[in-house]
């Protein structure tokens, strides 16, 4: 990730319009803000939110409310708590995320 020189900024997530994406099961809202190639987001998914895809974008994702469960695609499984980060580069290991109970992430891709 290389982050373009920009001046310093504040992003109002509360002024930003969300995009609902569906999942294969709930629905998952995105707030998105963009600086050059770098996605910022954050993202909240509702209860019962299974993801319709296996991604293979890398991220740097932050649980800040709830629960987050990712699969990988060789087995492995993961459970996130509020505070709690992963990353994953770029093509590196597709994941899938879901989430019993809803959760709130921020994001940069």
């Amino acid at each position: 990730m290389q982050l373009a020189e920009h001046p310093f900024r504040t992003i109002a997530w509360d002024q930003l319009e969300p995009t609902v994406h569906p999942g294969e099961s709930g629905t998952a809202s995105w707030q998105t803000h963009r600086l050059g190639d770098v996605r910022i987001r954050r993202v909240r998914y509702s209860a019962g939110y299974l993801a319709d895809h296996w991604c293979t974008k890398g991220h740097v994702l932050l649980c800040v409310e709830g629960s987050l469960r990712t699969d990988l695609a060789d087995g492995r499984t993961t459970t996130l708590g509020p505070g709690d980060c992963y990353t994953v580069g770029d093509d590196c290991e597709p994941h899938r995320s879901s989430t019993a109970t809803g959760a709130t992430l921020f994001i940069v891709d």
